[in-house]
């Protein structure tokens, strides 16, 4: 097998029948430890979908272990929506990538013999193949999950931007947190940028502040990428009262992933009416009454899982 260097998941080969496979490679300066990688395996071995990334094999000998797993021809989502060899992808693709995300999502929580949490759900952990089907990567942070028990408490994990608000403040993790994270993955798809672009204006900077914003002003439609020429514009409403309804404050509020399949395949109605999060409401009060002269970092205190620093989840 020959290795060559390709983006975050370290290299891609070739087997002797041919196939192109992946390989993720523990690299000495990783945040991911040798426990996170065997937990990856460990989870991912027991699970299969047509939107979960399949394990070929792996290789725990030595100081750099690794991982092999299909090779997805179309690279990382965010790449896809926002990075430099970003994708024209039209809105019907990106209506089926947030379906295949959540019926993925769905699957784990709630269809396989074990309850997945994977905690760190984010645009890059989205892979797509060769016909822009999604499939869910990156186990590394994945917990089991009693579904008899009200939550977790656990050490946070995971990457800002995505945490849920009772995650990342207190620790409590239920398959929700995943739900949140989606959410925002949803805004970032229909919008076709980041959950924080700190080159925009303080207004705009943070996604889901200015998305609630444009929705309270009547204009839900504005949220749509400008390179989206084409829409169908109440399956684009839809999703988006969906994302707000998977990114509200209290867990409870938030849908089942299989209810989002069930609103998105028009099975079930999503709601009309999405009440505004606390913690967005409480974002905007304080950057209001914020002088110019305090940074975007002390004015966003308010809302830590909302920090622009973006981490690597590991």
């Amino acid at each position: 097998m020959i290795l060559i260097l390709l983006g975050a998941y370290n290299s891609f080969g070739k087997l002797v029948d041919g196939s192109v496979v992946a390989i993720k490679q523990l690299s000495e300066t990783s945040r991911q430890g040798k426990k996170e990688f065997v937990a990856e395996i460990e989870t991912i071995s027991r699970v299969q979908h047509r939107n979960l990334v399949k394990l070929f094999g792996f290789c725990l000998e030595g100081n750099k272990p690794l991982l092999v797993y299909e090779y997805m021809e179309s690279g990382s989502l965010d790449k896809a929506l926002f990075g430099n060899g970003r994708l024209n992808l039209n809105w019907s693709t990106r209506y089926k990538i947030c379906l295949g995300i959540a019926r993925g999502l769905a699957y784990l929580h709630e269809e396989s013999s074990i309850r997945i949490v994977h905690r760190d759900i984010k645009a890059s952990n989205v892979l797509l193949d060769a016909t822009l089907n999604p499939k869910i990567s990156d186990f590394g942070l994945a917990k089991l999950y009693d579904d008899k028990k009200t939550h977790v408490s656990t050490k946070v994990a995971g990457t800002f931007g995505y945490l849920s608000p009772e995650y990342a403040m207190r620790g409590h993790m239920t398959e929700k947190v995943d739900i949140f994270a989606f959410g925002v993955v949803m805004l970032e798809i229909i919008a076709g940028r980041p959950n924080y672009d700190g080159k925009l204006d303080q207004d705009m900077a943070y996604l889901l502040e200015w998305v609630w914003q444009l929705y309270e002003e009547d204009h839900p439609l504005d949220i749509a990428d400008p390179k989206l020429t084409e829409f169908d514009s109440v399956e684009l409403l839809r999703a988006i009262r969906i994302a707000l309804l998977c990114i509200q404050s209290s867990p409870r509020q938030r849908p089942s992933m299989s209810r989002v399949v069930s609103m998105l395949t028009g099975d079930s109605e999503a709601p009309e009416a999405v009440s505004k999060p606390s913690y967005v409401a409480e974002w905007q009060s304080n950057t209001e009454g914020t002088s110019s002269s305090v940074s975007t970092a002390e004015a966003v205190s308010v809302a830590p899982f909302l920090n622009p620093v973006v981490d690597d989840g590991r």
